[in-house]
């Protein structure tokens, strides 16, 4: 959420000439009107080369049809920062997104230490960029990937069935799927087009009804998409959609999505931001870990009892009144002791002899007012 003000094209343009970025090619398009993979691809390691210390480039999801997608990892040292991705180009013929999240890597890697707001979101985030979920989708101009199969319909669903068989699922939702086990990360933005809004869950309704399906963390997720949309002036203004954003359900169901996915599977808050009515502009309108211990939770401001747990352990808690800004609780949990007085062994490996024992921290969320 630190960085959704600089989604606004605008907000690049005075970086554009001076950087590595500007003087690599161009934007979105050029006389022939698409700006190809292998231009892409030349423009993340060409990033990568200026700015090796910031950000270095994973090859992943080498089963995109043989090609290799690229995701930029944007972080400053190993430590307990919360981790963020924003997807790109999740539908081939919407590739505005896939452009802003360029730009952004560069002006991340471009203004550390010179500009406050970048040095804060490196510093301060384990920050992962996609800007292209889809390449071959966008290079056929289509809404689909290769085999035409429409991406944020391919995931796992929690009312139906869809596509149960993980052998059958796209290369592309595996690679997405994968890469959630192996980070934890707290939150999440996939940048769409054809419209102008925030979009939070639930995507779907058991009976395929529209209306208004909130999940569990329906203030947390409408806080999180009017944050972004007041930060983006001609999204909170829209028309259609009060305040610039909509529940997916209340807006129209959809099975299969990613969104959904995220939050159910891997409690990743993940927002679909739709940030261009035209999904072909002209180029000149776009301009905790449980190894550390370290837990993260995406909350809307009021008060809350934070509860400490793990077995074997006293539970501790604290009352914490949260503003606009995040708040940090530490929490050192006491073993509990056998009848003889004691401290036990336990199966989760922590003992306390000379050895330094891990676990994870398991925390729950009472929203009742403190």
């Amino acid at each position: 959420m630190l960085v959704c003000s600089h989604f606004d094209s605008y907000s690049f343009s005075g970086y554009l000439d001076s950087s590595i970025y500007g003087h690599l090619g161009r934007r979105l398009y050029s006389e022939n009107n698409q700006m190809s993979e292998e231009e892409y691809i030349r423009k993340l390691e060409k990033l990568a080369e200026g700015y090796m210390s910031n950000s270095d480039l994973e090859k992943a999801m080498k089963e995109f049809n043989s090609r290799c997608s690229n995701i930029s990892r944007i972080y400053r040292g190993k430590r307990a920062e919360p981790a963020f991705k924003f997807i790109g180009n999740v539908h081939g013929d919407e590739p505005v997104g896939r452009e802003l999240l360029l730009l952004l890597a560069n002006w991340l890697c471009d203004n550390y230490m010179k500009d406050p707001l970048a040095t804060l979101i490196v510093d301060g985030v384990h920050l992962h960029i996609l800007p292209s979920m889809n390449p071959d989708g966008f290079s056929l101009r289509r809404r689909g990937n290769a085999n035409n199969i429409d991406l944020n319909r391919d995931f796992p669903d929690q009312f139906f069935r869809v596509n149960d068989d993980m052998d059958l699922r796209q290369p592309e939702t595996k690679a997405i799927m994968k890469w959630l086990e192996d980070v934890d990360f707290t939150a999440s933005a996939s940048l769409h087009g054809g419209a102008l809004v925030a979009n939070y869950p639930w995507d779907g309704t058991e009976d395929t009804k529209k209306y208004y399906y909130g999940c569990p963390d329906d203030k947390t997720f409408r806080f999180l998409a009017s944050v972004y949309s007041r930060s983006h002036y001609n999204m909170s203004l829209s028309k259609e959609f009060p305040g610039g954003i909509t529940n997916g359900a209340y807006w129209y169901p959809i099975y299969g999505g990613m969104q959904d996915w995220n939050y159910i599977h891997c409690g990743c808050f993940e927002l679909t931001l739709e940030i261009s009515n035209n999904k072909w502009p002209n180029a000149s309108e776009i301009a905790a870990s449980k190894t550390l211990a370290d837990y993260h939770r995406l909350l809307a401001p009021g008060s809350y009892e934070v509860i400490a747990s793990m077995p074997g352990y006293i539970s501790k808690s604290a009352c914490v009144v949260l503003g606009e800004g995040a708040v940090k609780v530490d929490f050192v949990l006491d073993p509990e002791t056998s009848h003889n007085g004691t401290q036990p062994l336990l199966d989760s490996g922590c003992d306390f002899g000379n050895k330094t024992g891990r676990f994870e921290l398991l925390l729950s969320f009472m929203c009742n007012t403190c």
